[in-house]
């Protein structure tokens, strides 16, 4: 009989220069393992979440989401103010012990994303990005808990402490989830250490009446991939691999293993990997909203709906680009300029997008009366008349044939994206003005991943060896 298992504890890419697993290869090789479930918890990110649901969905397999959150440890020092807020001391150097958690529904989805920015806005540990207990007992919602590796909230403890520690652990960290979502994890990756915790572990498990999951802490693909996986901890330590080789803990086993591994992993512990299921089955419930925008509210003046004032601006904006042609000596088809802006409107309207672009006028409008320099425009964008007439462009689009459908289309409905440049000297007063306007939690940054290339990974590899 074939074995089932879900592996719930999995590092990717995103666990930079740490994880040597693509996401995409994650989900195929879920797949031909015959899994049909996956988790993906990075070190405290979420960075590859929407990836990772969207590749398991093509493969035809179930998507859980989460994170390996880092938890600081309370301050040693007496009278130390709250952690993870405004007031927090941010340079305070913490230890950091890891915590795995999986979003079980919508609401535990959310919440789990507050927990991991928090640890980048408060990071509670100058360590890394980190949050206090606190901040997840206080969004702890909807949201499975497993206890971690070894150098885990609860593992940590029992290392340092012993094991009464370890189970006040347990004890603490069981009150902060909801009743029967918070797991004792066990792993075993032939580490010497690991066979006496996971004793530990059960035995205060059974006492307390908690459940057990068996996990491998997945780092690469197949055991075959563990030196690559060196090879990148060695470029992020800047350590040569010959000095990496001899602090490895000598173990290769945190590969993607399959059920029937995994199940002769922990055949004294069978109900260790049952629970796999159960939670694979608590935590794919839910689906993810892609592709709807959501977007601020901007607020028109009196008299006026989105879609009656985005008219009034992009149409008195027309007859204002005529009084500048004229000025210049250009005449222009004037009534052909009205037709195909009413066609634009129409189409814009009808998409439901009015209310993006007044907020790109608004803030580029805001901007341009600032003296800070804007771009003419580029992209798809430059096609609108609209964008024209509206000044969030100064390009044209009549006289160079350009098309308002490359920009926006019905047939193929996205959405539509301008690309403004703004002057690099003062382009964060463009962004704090977003900010205070629309509010903090409505305004993001685009981060930016980058690469291992083929030219900077061999100087990179050289270097190590």
């Amino acid at each position: 009989m074939t074995a089932e298992f879900v592996h719930l504890h999995v590092h990717s890419q995103y666990s930079l220069l740490d994880g040597a697993l693509r996401v995409k290869d994650l989900a195929a090789r879920t797949k031909k393992l015959g899994m049909s479930a996956v988790a993906l918890t990075d070190h405290g990110n979420m960075f590859g979440t929407i990836q990772h649901y969207q590749a398991c969905k093509e493969q035809g397999i179930r998507p859980i989401l989460g994170c390996e959150v880092n938890v600081a440890r309370p301050s040693p020092r007496p009278g130390a103010p709250p952690r993870g807020g405004a007031s927090a001391d941010l340079g305070e150097d913490l230890p950091v012990d890891h915590l795995v958690l999986l979003a079980a529904s919508a609401e535990g989805y959310q919440n789990l994303a507050r927990i991991v920015s928090a640890g980048y806005l408060a990071p509670a540990s100058s360590r890394a990005p980190s949050v206090p207990i606190e901040t997840i007992a206080a969004q702890s919602k909807g949201i499975v808990a497993l206890s971690g590796c070894l150098g885990g909230v609860v593992a940590q403890q029992i290392l340092e402490r012993g094991e009464d520690a370890g189970r006040e652990a347990l004890d603490r960290w069981r009150s902060v989830f909801e009743p029967g979502a918070f797991y004792v994890e066990l792993q075993d990756h032939e580490l010497p250490e690991q066979p006496v915790v996971n004793d530990i572990l059960a035995r205060a498990a059974k006492d307390l009446g908690l459940p057990l999951v068996g996990t491998n802490d997945v780092h690469f693909g197949g055991r075959d991939d563990g030196e690559a996986q060196l090879y990148l901890q060695c470029i992020a330590a800047n350590r040569s691999f010959a000095e990496a080789t001899q602090a490895h803990h000598g173990s290769w086993e945190m590969f993607l293993k399959s059920p029937d591994e995994m199940a002769q992993v922990f055949r004294d512990r069978p109900e260790a990997t049952r629970a796999t299921l159960e939670i694979a089955e608590r935590c794919t419930s839910f689906k993810l909203r892609l592709g709807e925008p959501m977007l601020p509210t901007f607020q028109v003046p009196a008299g006026y709906d989105t879609d009656g004032y985005f008219r009034h601006v992009a149409e008195r904006g027309l007859e204002q680009r005529f009084v500048d042609m004229s000025r210049v000596g250009k005449e222009v088809d004037r009534d052909a300029y009205r037709a195909r802006l009413r066609v634009e409107l129409d189409v814009i309207c009808a998409m439901k997008f009015p209310g993006y672009f007044l907020i790109v006028w608004d803030f580029i409008r805001y901007a341009k009366e600032r003296g800070i320099p804007v771009g003419p425009g580029r992209g798809s964008g430059a096609g609108s008349i609209v964008a024209y007439s509206m000044r969030i462009t100064d390009l044209d689009p009549i006289p160079y044939n350009l098309l308002f459908e490359r920009f926006l289309n019905p047939e193929r409905v996205s959405m539509p994206d301008f690309d403004v440049d703004f002057c690099m000297d003062r382009r964060d007063e463009v962004i704090g003005y977003v900010a205070d306007k629309y509010g903090k939690r409505s305004v993001g940054q685009i981060a930016t991943f980058h690469e291992l290339k083929s030219r900077s990974v061999i100087k990179d590899v050289a270097r190590t060896m």
